[in-house]
């Protein structure tokens, strides 16, 4: 078996209490016109925003902002972007918020100057960026995307009831993200905790597929149980700067591509969860939370030797002379117990769902086929009637 990968990331990584310093030396290698990108009130009551636009004004930066990113980031406002960076000549986009922020910066800065509808172009058709591309830089202050050191931006477009995921080329990459845990302090302990499980998930997505070095394994087996126990910590003591770091950093690392290495990757759950997101306007994480045991129940028989190996690494339940079949399943039972523990949902009738939905988003949900088992929009109808 052949593992032969090429990787590279152009990201740079400021990490740490004293990160934002960084900030106004990398200004200084863009053009004068930023676009300052960011949620609603969040940045301006914890002080940031106003942090961040001294440095941008010491910089002699022109400042042109897009406010009022939705956690879900739709098409219309990723547009409305992408006319302000037409209208004021944009030379960089700064992300100041969580993925979602970030991922609409992506979208921005490949739709700005796309002739045609880029929704169509890049999230459905999946073709390469032919257009000029507007450098993208972020301030991250929640964790679970990973956005901050990858190419991927996820876009909705509510009339089409469609949420759609891209990964770019690295060119579409964050030139430099800037990770302080102290940013993240005052997250909602309900977001929080779908962005822990979002990264989990992601490295989920990777570990529960074919090939793949071994190396590669211990590295996702080591971010899933750092993930467990310092997001157990965090809840308990949610200024635990230590538990923070290892939870952002752990987020960057799951999804920075390296984890993915010669591996066929899954990413089912993702799929589904973002038609459920499309229809119900869901936190991601939690979405992705009520999705994958059902999902994994219905395919840990396939790759029954990673699920037995998910059980014994991750949570500790030995063989001792059991049978693959259970050890399996008492693994996915773990995982439903902690999810249990820390308040992560588990019904998506939770989260906004209802029966009538449950055909619409079957139906519209995309089947990769890279995982242990192909699944049909049937079977995914199953799995949202077992997990509603």
């Amino acid at each position: 078996m052949q593992f032969d990968f090429s990787y590279y990331n152009p990201t740079r990584i400021h990490f740490g209490k004293d990160s934002l310093a960084k900030l106004k030396d990398e200004l200084s290698q863009y053009p004068e016109t930023v676009l300052l990108t960011y949620g609603k009130t969040a940045i301006k009551k914890s002080g940031l925003y106003d942090k961040v636009v001294a440095i941008l004004s010491e910089a002699g930066k022109t400042i042109v902002e897009l406010s009022g990113v939705m956690p879900n980031p739709t098409y219309e406002k990723m547009m409305e972007g992408a006319r302000l960076v037409k209208e004021h000549q944009v030379g960089l986009i700064l992300a100041v918020g969580g993925g979602s922020v970030i991922d609409c910066a992506k979208g921005i800065s490949v739709s700005a100057y796309c002739d045609e509808d880029p929704f169509e172009k890049y999230w459905v058709n999946y073709e390469p960026v032919s257009n000029k591309i507007v450098p993208v830089a972020s301030i991250l202050t929640m964790v679970g995307t990973g956005s901050e050191m990858n190419g991927g931006s996820v876009i909705t477009h509510e009339q089409q009831k469609n949420k759609a995921g891209r990964v770019f080329d690295p060119e579409v990459y964050p030139k430099f993200s800037i990770l302080n845990p102290e940013y993240t302090f005052t997250v909602p302990q309900y977001q929080m905790v779908s962005g822990v499980f979002d990264t989990m998930s992601h490295l989920m997505e990777q570990y529960f597929s074919d090939f793949g070095v071994n190396t590669t394994d211990y590295l996702i087996e080591g971010l899933l149980k750092s993930s467990i126990d310092n997001l157990k910590v965090a809840l308990d003591k949610p200024d635990d700067y230590e538990a923070r770091s290892n939870l952002m950093w752990n987020a960057t690392l799951a999804l920075n591509t390296m984890t993915g290495l010669s591996k066929t990757q899954d990413w089912q759950v993702h799929m589904i969860e973002h038609q459920l997101g499309a229809y119900t306007d869901c936190a991601h994480g939690m979405g992705l939370a009520a999705i994958s045991l059902p999902y994994y129940r219905h395919i840990y028989s396939h790759g029954i030797d990673k699920f037995v190996r998910f059980a014994n690494v991750i949570w500790n339940i030995p063989s001792d002379g059991q049978s693959k079949e259970a050890i399996a399943q008492a693994g996915i039972d773990a995982l439903e117990k902690f999810m249990q523990d820390c308040s992560i949902v588990t019904s998506i009738q939770e989260l906004g769902a209802t029966r009538e939905m449950l055909p619409k988003i079957a139906e519209s949900t995309i089947i990769i086929g890279n995982g242990y088992k192909k699944i049909s929009n049937d079977e995914v109808l199953e799995i949202l009637e077992e997990c509603f």
